[in-house]
């Protein structure tokens, strides 16, 4: 028997550092680990010792033959992987340790330079993974900080809901939480209650880890009409984020058109489309189920400029849409493009997923049909949003090979991307939506970085800032070894005071902590495994230990 990597891969690899015998591919030190998908483990070498499934921070690594219905394609898909190449060569030592596993010094240990105080805005994966090489390598001295009263960032706000096991990562991430060396100020922003340099002077070193809020435009008329609305405020929505009302959500449409077709499209699509009683024993918010419970929606309809062959997805996401229940996946057959891209691919290429879909050309013109179906429309660019006199959206004007052709629709969720937003105090750039750095070092200021997605752009999932990190607090600890870090300019706790005076709704470790067990009671009480708090208030207040309804 050997084991399997399944769709919940966050790819941090941490199974790659504990497997005895080098099995697992692609490894950090190899080129494709930056563009891969998910890790995969090579039938012929695995020993079937189970280090890696239980190192798994996401229970993505499964026994094969526990692997039932849709999960068992993906027995073939780590053996197909490794089709063609030589079995890797089992490791001289036992268990492997790697180099990217932990932040590496070129002249210096740690303890040659004097502790340090390091401030990490944002406690999504980017900050996390920062918190976790400093407190793991070093003896610094680590201020969890976040806008929101809850830690998690994307993890808590970004994961879907019907996704339970990716967002496990946060269990890892919540035993640093009350580490000896950390103190965590939620509710507090930085630009609002306490400016960047505020933050600079009080500790050695600043990193920022606060990812890409926004949403990337799509530039065509009709793009602000009621009813068109960004994927990242949709998405946001139903995992009850306190920054978009429990009302900011119509679902009266019986089609919705996704533009895009990446992993946050078809997020998007499959809760529009999946039984609310599916989703009841999440921990979607509240008033989302409610919505999906009273929605209208029978058709979701996703448009890509492209072709099949490359649809921005990965094949694990693409993979589970065929096999949701209840909901049939179509391929809009308008262009011979489609269908000659579907035959032609390889049995593991993306575009081979969509043999399992049905082929049609669907005619616009008719209403969605009784049923619940996903619509994947190829070769098809949005040119403009049509809205009808009372400034709504009534349509999407696509144009294509076939010509134009109108999309009616009420509903238009906008999913080409996440943005990052400048930080008050950094530079930024525009162009790109991120702040300029070198290897993490914030261009003109000493003592200041940035991970994550404010970093790089909004590329990779949860494990790519694992390495990015590591990048990072490499730089911040050579700047330490150089000696050119300012030194702070406050004593130690002067930071927390100033704080708690700006911030009066402060949330501390022990906060988060009060939250998480009254998230986790209330949803126990309906079989669920917590059921969020939506709103800054009701946070705060069970922060307190105070009941909320």
């Amino acid at each position: 028997m050997t084991y399997a990597i399944t769709q919940t891969c966050c790819a941090d690899a941490t199974c790659v550092a504990v497997c005895p015998v080098n099995c697992i591919h692609p490894t950090p030190q190899e080129r494709a680990f930056g563009s891969t998908e998910m890790l995969h483990v090579d039938p012929r070498a695995c020993i079937d010792c189970g280090a890696c499934a239980d190192a798994c921070p996401v229970d993505a690594v499964v026994p094969v033959d526990r692997l039932t219905g849709p999960q068992k394609v993906y027995a073939e898909i780590n053996a197909a992987y490794f089709a063609g190449t030589p079995a890797p060569e089992p490791a001289e030592d036992s268990p492997i340790f790697h180099a990217w596993d932990r932040p590496t010094f070129d002249r210096a240990l740690p303890a040659d330079f004097r502790p340090l105080r390091v401030a990490v805005v944002g406690t999504g994966p980017a900050g996390m993974y920062t918190a976790q090489d400093l407190l793991l390598h070093t003896n610094a001295e680590v201020t969890l900080i976040d806008r929101l009263p809850v830690t998690g960032g994307l993890v808590r706000y970004g994961v879907a809901p019907d996704h339970p096991t990716t967002k496990k990562i946060g269990d890892t991430f919540a035993r640093f939480h009350t580490h000896p060396r950390v103190r965590m100020l939620l509710g507090l922003e930085v630009g609002a209650h306490v400016s960047a340099r505020e933050l600079a002077e009080h500790h050695d070193a600043v990193v920022y880890a606060v990812g890409a809020s926004g949403d990337r435009r799509l530039g065509v008329p009709g793009e602000d009409l009621a009813g068109s609305v960004s994927a990242t405020t949709f998405v946001a929505w139903y995992n009850a984020h306190p920054d978009v009302a429990p009302d900011a959500v119509d679902l009266s449409a019986e089609r919705v058109v996704v533009v895009g077709n990446g992993n946050v499209a078809l997020d998007v699509a499959r809760i529009l489309v999946s039984d609310p009683e599916r989703l009841a024993g999440t921990d979607i918010a509240d008033h989302a189920l409610r919505a999906l419970r009273d929605s209208a929606v029978r058709e979701v309809v996703l448009l890509g400029r492209r072709g099949p062959e490359d649809a921005a997805c990965t094949r694990p996401e693409l993979l589970a849409l065929t096999g949701l229940p209840g909901v049939d996946l179509v391929v809009d057959d308008h262009d011979p493009r489609v269908g000659g891209a579907v035959d032609a691919a390889g049995p593991h290429e993306l575009a081979a997923v969509l043999r399992h879909a049905r082929r049609e050309k669907v005619d616009w013109s008719q209403p969605p049909g009784a049923g619940r179906r996903i619509v994947l429309r190829f070769h098809s660019a949005p040119t403009e949003i049509v809205g009808g006199d009372d400034a709504r959206v009534r349509a999407v004007r696509v144009t294509g090979a076939d010509g134009d052709a109108l999309l009616p629709t009420a509903m238009v969720l906008r999913a080409i991307g996440y943005r990052g937003a400048p930080v008050p105090g950094l530079p930024f750039d525009d162009a790109t939506g991120t702040v300029p750095h070198d290897k993490g070092r914030v261009a003109g200021l000493p003592g200041v970085y940035v991970v994550g997605w404010i970093k790089r752009g909004s590329s990779g999932g949860i494990g790519a800032n694992r390495v990015c990190a590591a990048e990072t607090v490499t730089s911040l600890l050579a700047d330490a070894v150089e000696d050119v870090l300012p030194a702070p300019a406050h004593p130690a706790k002067a930071f927390q005071r100033l704080a708690r005076r700006r911030a009066p709704r402060l949330v501390d470790a022990r906060g988060m902590a009060t939250i998480d067990r009254a998230e986790r009671l209330r949803g126990g009480r309906d079989g669920r495994p917590r059921a969020k708090l939506a709103t800054v208030a009701d946070l705060v207040m069970a922060s307190r230990g105070r009941s909320v309804r």
